[in-house]
């Protein structure tokens, strides 16, 4: 028996009695996610000032997705992961808490998952995919559980408004153009050896976890600040607040997002100074696109719970969040599969649009997976994985 966890731990909440909000959300968060790591894989074309293929090089059809995806998508998806995560951790330090845990054993709780999802993030990152989010959210649970296990909120306040005003100097950096003596080397997705891509990947995926929770930690505060509220817990009672967290917040991520958008398909080409305000502005906005696509998952809730349920596409965005990990970890399965110069080689044939289609019928996949997984009440491996993780044989 582990001698730092309560004598038996709470039995894994039954799929049945899962809050559905958040469940709904992450669903729905996974076709974001796939939409903003396919282009990541477009190998053969020159890069643009902020990721996809460089403006010369698109077609009208791939102007169109690149502006949609940069509005929309772009920075907005991780941060509504994680708020996700930060809410999450919230679920699960609150059942340990009513099941008789004492604070600092479910502190160490929240780190030993943070270990396990380190674990789980460094094999996806580098036998797959090197911009895993994973292993960012195991780093961060593992250093700021003290603050995520705590009922007190001042310090979640304090690394709230920290991390989105640090999320707006990464953006300012990540949309201004490296000079052209400067460039990065290929990257792992373009290297046609497999030891070779292993060996980027192993570097890339280090980088990105040393900068990421940098970028994130803000965002899980803010889940957390909401799970102490409980507005998925019961969006009924907090419709007002998810309405105008829902309309404001997407509002905001589209209009920041689209200064950058049309940068990015050359509509606008403003100086370098000019490029990094709209790069601040996109970040920031990207945190409130999070938040306003999480408030709109409690609204469709609340709004389905007073017509009697959710409707089949509600249950079955559900039924993919409920497995979410394994559908995050399904979707790296694919495009490691089809696009990387080292295995079947499509990220140098495939245009923006058509990778974003790819990502389409990838995401509807997984979704009828977790749909037939729901209805045998099967659980996702990755998630049975982790909690095996973080509990021992338990």
């Amino acid at each position: 028996m582990h001698p730092t966890l309560p004598a038996a731990p709470p039995r894994a909440t039954a799929l049945s009695e899962r809050v559905p909000a958040p469940d709904l959300a992450r669903g729905a968060l996974l076709l974001f996610i796939c939409l903003a790591n396919v282009h990541v894989y477009l190998h053969a074309r020159p890069p643009g000032p902020t990721g996809y293929p460089a403006a010369g090089s698109l077609s009208q059809w791939d102007r169109v997705v690149t502006v949609l995806q940069t509005a929309f998508v772009d920075s907005r998806s991780f941060p509504m992961f994680s708020v996700l995560v930060g809410y999450g951790t919230w679920q699960l330090v609150r059942r340990h808490l009513d099941a008789g845990a004492q604070h600092p054993q479910v502190r160490r709780l929240v780190r030993r998952r943070g270990w396990a999802l380190l674990l789980v993030g460094a094999l996806h990152g580098v036998l797959l995919f090197s911009g895993d989010i994973a292993a960012t959210y195991g780093v961060l649970l593992v250093l700021l559980a003290g603050a995520l296990a705590s009922p007190r909120t001042r310090g979640l306040v304090v690394l709230a408004v920290t991390g989105t005003v640090l999320v707006g100097a990464f953006g300012a950096l990540a949309a201004v153009p490296l000079p052209d003596d400067a460039q990065p080397l290929a990257g792992s997705s373009a290297r046609e050896s497999i030891a070779g891509a292993l060996a980027v990947r192993l570097v890339e995926w280090c980088t990105g976890t040393l900068v990421g929770p940098l970028v994130v930690f803000g965002a899980v505060a803010v889940g957390a600040l909401a799970a102490r509220r409980g507005v998925l817990d019961d969006p009924a009672r907090h419709r007002r607040t998810l309405l105008t967290a829902g309309a404001g917040g997407v509002a905001l991520a589209a209009l920041g997002g689209l200064p950058l958008a049309l940068v990015a398909v050359g509509a606008w080409e403003p100086g370098s100074a000019t490029v990094a305000v709209a790069g601040v502005v996109h970040a920031v906005t990207g945190y409130a696109g999070g938040v306003g696509y999480a408030a709109l998952a409690g609204l469709v809730v609340a709004g389905a719970a007073r017509r009697g349920g959710l409707a089949a596409p509600g249950r079955a965005l559900v039924a993919l969040g409920r497995r979410s990990l394994s559908g995050y970890l399904g979707h790296s399965i694919v495009f490691a599969a089809l696009l990387p110069a080292s295995t079947l080689g499509l990220g140098a044939e495939l245009g923006v649009a058509q990778a974003s289609a790819l990502a389409v019928g990838t995401w509807v996949v997984l979704l009828l997976c977790a749909v037939a997984l729901e209805r045998t009440g099967g659980r996702g491996p990755a998630e049975v994985l982790l909690r095996r993780l973080t509990y021992g044989r338990r």
